[in-house]
């Protein structure tokens, strides 16, 4: 990475978590990046390492080598950990980078059957690792995001060198908006000119203008389609839970509740936001991270809105259970006509009736009811409210979920490989 592209990557940093948190994660990557080098797990867990190889790679179709900092067990549990564990399942063994500041690995660690979790700065567990995935004769992709921006082109190269075909997700419109810098870090704008003038470079797309982009660059060879999706099964399944004193004063309230979680950035229309909370007729609930600041410059809260912060997955899916319509109120721009939302499939599996601003992916949902305008948003949620417990509707729903599973987006992927 360059010093410009640091420099920005700081600058996001802090105004992603103020200096405090900031600073906490700079000297939180300082001890890893120490703690590596001294390679103390690796003295102790090379003979461990490699017994767990050679059972886990025993009857596997191939293996996927997953490269990021996203790390597997953080609050946004999303594509990256969804389809490691979906890959597992279908016979693939998967090498998933960990972080070792959320994931609390120092060496490696096998999360279920099929799927490691690995911590690549250690150089002694690295040669192991990379020794016995040759040795084991399958077929060996590489799994880059291309949003990734702290590997190189030079390292991706060295992968492909080693016998590794590459496997590009493609599964932003690359903007600033979504890497939190100024400009494009120069990894990212490499890696893909790269795929797309590399035709040998598997690329698989979750959206359709993304798609589109790369036929118009390089054709349809080793192309793949494999949109977002959600668990279907982990959305039914419900325990006793209880909500903070804060929250139950909401649904006390007594007012319909519409929600929206996720990132709480630029991309979103806070005009809808603030016209939903002026409403009067609804408790406003917003679940998530406030990404770049924009949030507290455009949001007008009143006593009808309500922030919560970020809610872990294993919980977030009660906190939205309770609300009677769930939104995606994004403005419309090149980021999100080339979005697939995660939260679009968990809401068809929560069964809440969903309206969206005029997004491309959604408009190919049946179940989504699309608002043309700001204006027409109300007006939507109002058609909204009466089909809450329409059955047909809720079929409809029920339907476009289970046709959404994870499970078949990784199908997708793996007859494109």
């Amino acid at each position: 990475m360059s010093m410009c592209d640091a420099a920005r990557r700081l600058r996001g940093l802090f105004r992603k978590y103020g200096l405090t948190g900031g600073m906490k994660r700079i000297l939180n990557a300082f001890r890893v990046r120490l703690f590596n080098a001294l390679s103390i797990p690796a003295l102790l867990r090379k003979k461990a390492l490699l017994r767990l190889l050679r059972r886990q790679l025993a009857g596997r179709e191939r293996v996927i080598v997953w490269r990021s900092s996203f790390g597997f067990r953080v609050p946004l549990y999303q594509r990256p950990q969804q389809m490691a564990r979906q890959l597992a399942r279908l016979g693939c063994f998967i090498v998933y980078e960990a972080n070792r500041g959320s994931d609390g690995v120092d060496s490696f660690r096998l999360q279920e059957d099929g799927l490691l979790l690995f911590q690549f700065g250690s150089r002694p567990l690295r040669s192991v690792l990379l020794r016995e995935l040759d040795r084991s004769g399958l077929p060996k992709v590489l799994q880059i995001y291309s949003t990734n921006y702290e590997m190189d082109l030079r390292e991706l190269e060295r992968w492909q060198k080693r016998g590794y075909r590459i496997l590009y997700e493609y599964v932003d419109h690359l903007s600033p908006a979504i890497s939190g810098t100024k400009e494009l870090p120069k990894n990212v704008t490499d890696k893909y000119r790269y795929a797309m003038t590399h035709p040998e470079v598997r690329i698989v797309v979750t959206a359709e203008l993304l798609r589109q982009d790369v036929l118009r660059q390089r054709g349809d060879r080793h192309l793949i389609l494999a949109s977002n999706g959600v668990d279907y099964a982990f959305f039914q399944q419900w325990e006793e839970f209880s909500f903070e004193p804060a929250f139950q004063e909401i649904l006390d309230a007594g007012r319909p509740i519409v929600c929206y979680y996720g990132a709480l950035a630029s991309w979103v229309d806070y005009g809808i936001l603030n016209d939903i909370a002026a409403d009067g007729r609804f408790s406003l609930v917003l679940i998530g991270v406030s990404y770049d600041g924009s949030m507290e410059k455009e949001l007008q809260r009143n006593e009808r809105c309500f922030f919560l912060g970020p809610r872990d997955y294993r919980v977030l899916k009660y906190y939205a259970r309770t609300a009677d319509l769930l939104i995606l109120p994004f403005r419309i721009n090149e980021v999100t006509r080339s979005t697939n939302p995660v939260k679009l499939f968990e809401y068809m599996a929560l069964h809440r009736p969903i309206v969206s601003t005029d997004i491309d992916e959604c408009r190919r949902c049946e179940s989504v009811l699309i608002a043309e305008s700001r204006a027409d948003f109300i007006r939507q949620l109002e058609k909204a409210m009466s089909l809450r417990d329409n059955a047909d509707y809720l079929a409809l729903l029920d339907r476009e979920a289970r046709e959404n599973d994870w499970s078949e987006k990784a199908k997708a992927l793996i007859e494109g490989l």
